[in-house]
């Protein structure tokens, strides 16, 4: 039996194993070991895995796992914690230019730990319903805006797994964002999240965030949007432009590292 070194990070509660796998010698077909990784009865527990490799024209490539085993697309979260990771590695120092799923990123890292992500431009959004608007911010997210006083109250896990299974978007999937306005401009905007992958509400979602922010734009956001999940606050900034689409969009939160160890794999 082999033993795997990991650290466990977290960024507002959306938390990941990180492997450092520069020797590259982590199998990414091996799904039922990342299920056992991920589980939080049996392995270490998270929401997802990240390898942090080598790349010839980066500083580093950040390859991501969902906890059900299967590579994932961009995880907003997971990318600021790979960043963390990666300095704390001495890997980069306080900026970086890096490979994920989605394509290239660029990030820095405060003296206070918070990490800024850049994130891929968004080209725009789709209405779905007349409360809902879909947008892919480097994973697909459907936005639904909720009533006044009633997020808290709301079954995600019930409501988010029958949209994301429905027939729309059943084939692919897609991660579903709750969403309740500030009653003032200076208050949050809260969220909540069921992510595909985990198939479940996960204390919160870099993506869906992201999603939310510049969806929240077109109903009287404005950047810097400060936005709240249940695992904390974060912040999206981003350049609006005349044709709906989105630039310069930044991920703004603090980036943990919570422990590390060896398990028996």
């Amino acid at each position: 039996m082999n033993t795997l070194t990991f650290f466990k990070y977290q960024g507002t509660g959306n938390d990941f194993v990180m492997v450092d796998d520069r020797a590259q010698q982590f199998d990414e077909t091996n799904h039922k070991l990342v299920r056992f990784l991920c589980d939080r009865r049996r392995g270490i527990g998270a929401d997802g895995l990240i390898l942090l490799r080598n790349h010839a024209q980066y500083d580093f490539e950040m390859v991501y796992f969902n906890a059900d085993g299967y590579l994932g697309s961009m995880c907003g979260n997971g990318g600021r914690c790979t960043v963390a990771f990666a300095k704390q590695l001495g890997v980069i120092d306080t900026q970086t230019h890096f490979l994920a799923a989605d394509g290239p990123h660029e990030a820095r890292v405060e003296a206070d730990g918070i990490v800024h992500l850049r994130m891929q431009d968004v080209l725009g959004q789709q209405e779905i319903e007349e409360h809902s608007v879909f947008l892919n911010t480097g994973s697909p997210h459907l936005v639904q805006f909720q009533p006044a006083s009633t997020l808290t109250e709301l079954n995600v896990f019930a409501e988010g797994r029958a949209i994301r299974y429905n027939e729309q978007f059943r084939e692919k999937g897609t991660n579903v964002n709750f969403v309740e306005a500030p009653a003032t401009p200076d208050l949050p905007w809260q969220v909540r999240t069921y992510e595909r992958g985990v198939e479940d509400e996960t204390l919160s979602c870099g993506t869906g965030v992201t999603a939310v922010a510049l969806a929240a734009s077109k109903r009287g956001a404005t950047s810097p949007v400060h936005l709240r999940t249940p695992g904390g606050d974060l912040r999206v900034t981003f350049e609006a432009q005349p044709d709906d689409s989105f630039t310069n969009v930044y991920l703004i939160g603090p980036a943990t590292r919570v422990f590390e160890g060896t398990i028996a794999v």
